[in-house]
């Protein structure tokens, strides 16, 4: 398994497409595992980073312990094509937005995807310079049970609505230019975070 030096070069190639998975990951679990198998494999992506945030600063409870998480994501994401990385913590940042001009700027014959379950596409918005991040690289979203609808009719899809590539033509996401994204409704899988964390 790499670890996070991994998006400092090795193994990242010009014309590459990679998709970009982050989080607190706390915990991880099978519903992430989901997400980041059917970007993979529905995009054609040659990548999938996992990238370990080391606190979600629009969640008031502070994050476990990092390195048990990264440790746990470790696990999780041991399929072909999967690499985890705590590129956030090393440049000291939480903003996705800082993330993905750090990225395009140190690999810029790399084809950056953002991936992110449905339930993120629904609160986007309260991110930081949310629409800078659909400006930055093409998005994915994962349908998710818990917010299929909600996500569909979110602010984020009505304001980029005309950006909005089929679901047939996922493959050519990463090829696209900024804004583009897709929704790709798959096998909905039950796991949350929330919940995981409810029962201990």
């Amino acid at each position: 398994m790499m670890r996070g030096r991994a998006l400092r070069g090795e193994g990242l190639g010009r014309g590459m497409c990679v998709g970009l998975f982050g989080g607190s990951f706390d915990p991880p679990h099978e519903g992430h595992l989901h997400v980041a198998r059917t970007a993979l494999r529905r995009l054609g992506l040659d990548q999938v980073w996992w990238l370990v945030s080391p606190q979600n600063p629009l969640k008031g409870a502070p994050a476990d312990d990092f390195t048990r998480r990264y440790a746990a994501v470790s696990k999780l994401a041991r399929q072909p094509g999967m690499r985890v990385s705590d590129i956030e913590t090393r440049l000291g940042s939480t903003r996705t937005i800082d993330l993905l001009n750090h990225l395009k700027h140190s690999h810029p014959g790399v084809r950056f995807v953002w991936i992110m379950g449905a339930d993120n596409l629904a609160g986007i918005h309260r991110w930081a310079q949310w629409t800078q991040i659909f400006q930055a690289c093409p998005v994915a979203v994962i349908a998710r049970p818990q917010d299929a609808v909600r996500a569909r009719l979110s602010h984020a899809a009505r304001q980029f609505a005309s950006s909005r590539i089929r679901e047939s033509m996922a493959t050519a996401l990463p090829l696209q230019t900024a804004p583009a994204w897709t929704y790709l409704t798959e096998r909905l899988h039950s796991h949350s975070s929330t919940a995981l964390r409810a029962r201990n």
